[in-house]
């Protein structure tokens, strides 16, 4: 039976005069995997900081069971040092990890020294021996001691670190790999909870692809901040959104969620709308029979204005957080060949990066590159925009191609600059009004125009560099990484400028929702060159399953393994018969499933409801009768799991 671990009721939490949570409510039941949502500085972290008790709520209740631990994973977990402090200095990368597993290693030095004891003890002395060693084995094996090494290491791989690295102090790890590091510990305890802000900001596509596996499979539950929608989409079931410091629920993934907002607030849209006419309606005609002056006018009046009062006002739905407000446009239009590149190789001293790079970029294609971190993606971009020289090869631009570069690491700001002046003094022709009316498009309003570079967070520095491209009238863009940092509705503006720009576009990235949303060509690099797949990211990835369908298809089975004979001929059609029964049994049982989570999700529907929430009796009802429904769902998932296998 499924159990409720966490619930948040009503929270409120004030900073100083400065109310940044008002009624956060939601449950949390255990394997459940959440997401946490809403524009940056909606109060996301501050929701993790309660939890963890980091802080406590003004008003409000946070309910949880009897001995539950959580693990939490904040974004900028290299510099946390709550972390770091458990970690001695002379630790290596694997042994931060083998640390979660010392219990059982002192366990199982345990269970050692009483084998080698037994071989000595006879009678009564034995017989309590091997009641402690049954009970102590028991544990180890309950807590999976056995696999314990494998699953370091299945992590470490995981998480893309090299066999060289594990030897590695953890001191001397960047601070990208130290917050890998650190995720993978927290996997490996696997606490009841597990809270992760951002965890995919230092993985590449095929680490998180992993992580995605691993959430899916894992018995923690676990409530996540991420920026990354594809990876929601994978893991979660159920989205919280912080919108105005309240929290509403939605019971699916984040597409679930966006769908179903952007229906809501197209229905009460309309129904305002509506309900706005026939109110004017009702006061013109009031208007008008007024203006008679005569008894019959006046009485019919009041009779209207009766009628009006009893009309139910349907409030003004709210309007979505302020957003960038992107349009790219080439100032002038290139020719069909933007870039041709040959045989390019790269390598910095003895470490070779890739060699063999071509590729051709015509108008109009937006290209997304890829590949694991370190491969020289960045490295390649910086070849095309003349920073660094290759080794071999050459590159040729075409005619009439402006280029617009986006850094990730923005180093082409000034540092010693605000705002305004950064882009005053790289458009001197601009006046103020021209200026600031960009930088209002990027959010950026009154004072905030005059706040220094150096002072600027990730995602203001990405805005800024946005606006500098805007204006640059570029007609080929090159961009490094250009979501990081940005919330998920600036991240959609931005798709839409994208693909809605009618130049060229090259650009790295990391979020595969977003290459599936504006990419026409994925180009996978790989160190001996580059693989050209002509789709998006869901085409990339269908086609990298039929090549390694076709590889295992071309290798050369043995003779021994042919089927030979009349005998082994039948036995391998009654096989294929017998699949197509469990298939069409399967069939059935993912169409009872499927009903039955249907009706789970509408007890949670009605759980979530207001009115309900405060009828204890009903709230029972439903609880009950989702718990037979959820009892009946395990059934059918164990009848399932029989047949599939």
């Amino acid at each position: 039976m499924i159990q409720l671990i966490l619930q948040l009721k009503d929270i409120q939490k004030n900073i100083g005069a400065e109310e940044i949570l008002n009624n956060i409510t939601f449950i949390l039941e255990e394997k459940e995997k959440a997401a946490l949502v809403g524009v940056n500085g909606a109060g996301k972290t501050s929701v993790f900081r309660i939890i963890t008790g980091q802080w406590q709520p003004d008003e409000g209740a946070m309910t949880h069971s009897q001995g539950l631990t959580i693990g939490y994973l904040p974004q900028l977990a290299e510099t946390d040092p709550n972390l770091l402090e458990s970690i001695p200095t002379s630790q290596t990368l694997y042994d931060v990890l083998d640390a979660v597993f010392e219990p059982l290693k002192k366990l199982e030095v345990q269970i050692r020294a009483l084998e080698e004891k037994m071989t000595n003890q006879i009678g009564e002395a034995l017989d309590n021996s091997l009641e402690r060693y049954s009970l102590l084995t028991s544990r180890f094996e309950a807590a999976d001691g056995y696999s314990a090494s494998s699953r370091v290491r299945g992590v470490l791989k995981g998480l893309s670190f090299t066999e060289d690295q594990w030897k590695q102090p953890f001191a001397e790890l960047s601070g990208g790999q130290k917050t890998r590091a650190l995720l993978g510990r927290l996997l490996l305890e696997s606490p009841d909870i597990m809270l992760l802000d951002e965890p995919t900001n230092h993985l590449d596509i095929d680490s998180v692809a992993w992580l995605e596996d691993y959430l899916r499979n894992s018995k923690s539950a676990v409530i996540l901040i991420s920026h990354d929608r594809y990876f929601m989409d994978k893991v979660v079931t159920k989205t919280i959104e912080i919108e105005r410091k309240k929290s509403t629920v939605y019971n699916g993934n984040y597409t679930y969620f966006a769908e179903k907002k952007a229906r809501d607030r197209a229905l009460a849209e309309k129904q305002f709308a509506e309900n706005q006419k026939v109110i004017k309606h009702h006061e013109e005609v009031i208007k008008t029979l007024r203006s008679y002056s005569t008894e019959a006018a006046i009485i019919r009046a009041k009779s209207r204005e009766k009628l009006l009062a009893k009309i139910e006002r349907v409030d003004k739905p709210t309007s979505d957080p302020t957003n960038m407000r992107l349009r790219l446009k080439p100032k002038i239009t290139s020719g069909h060949d933007v870039l041709t590149v040959e045989d390019l190789s790269m390598a910095f001293g003895e470490k070779h990066l890739f060699s063999n790079v071509s590729f051709d970029v015509k108008k109009g294609d937006r290209i997304a590159l890829i590949g694991p971190n370190g491969i020289g993606k960045t490295t390649l971009l910086k070849i095309l925009m003349g920073e660094l020289t290759p080794i071999t090869g050459r590159i040729r631009e075409g005619v009439n191609v402006r280029l617009g570069y986006y850094d990730q690491a923005q180093d082409h700001l000034s540092e010693d600059k605000n705002i305004f002046q950064e882009l005053a003094d790289t458009y001197p022709r601009l006046t103020q009004t021209e200026i600031r009316t960009v930088l209002g498009a990027f959010v950026f309003i009154g004072d905030d125009v005059f706040k220094p570079i150096s002072a600027l967070s990730g995602g203001e520095r990405g805005r800024v560099a946005l606006a500098k491209i805007m204006l640059a009238g570029a007609n080929f863009l090159i961009l490094d990484e250009p979501t990081n940092h940005l919330d998920l509705f600036s991240k959609e503006i931005l798709e839409e400028a994208l693909k809605e720009f009618t130049g060229t576009i090259l650009y790295i990235s990391h979020d595969r929702y977003f290459i599936n949303h504006t990419a026409t060509m994925v180009l996978e690099m790989e160190p001996t060159g580059l693989k050209r797949y002509y789709g998006n990211y869901d085409y990339y990835m269908d086609k990298k399953a039929e090549e390694l369908a076709m590889a295992e298809i071309d290798t050369p089975e043995p003779e021994s393994a042919l089927l030979n004979n009349k005998e082994e001929y039948q036995r391998k059609k009654e096989q294929e018969a017998a699949i197509r029964r469990r298939k069409t049994q399967l069939e059935k049982l993912e169409k009872q499933i499927a009903k039955i989570e249907a009706a789970i999700t509408d007890c949670d529907t009605r759980l979530n409801d207001e009115i309900t929430s405060r009828d204890a009796e009903a709230s029972a009802a439903i609880f009950t009768e989702k718990t037979k429904l959820e009892e009946e769902l395990v059934i059918l998932y164990d009848n399932w799991e029989r047949l599939s296998e």
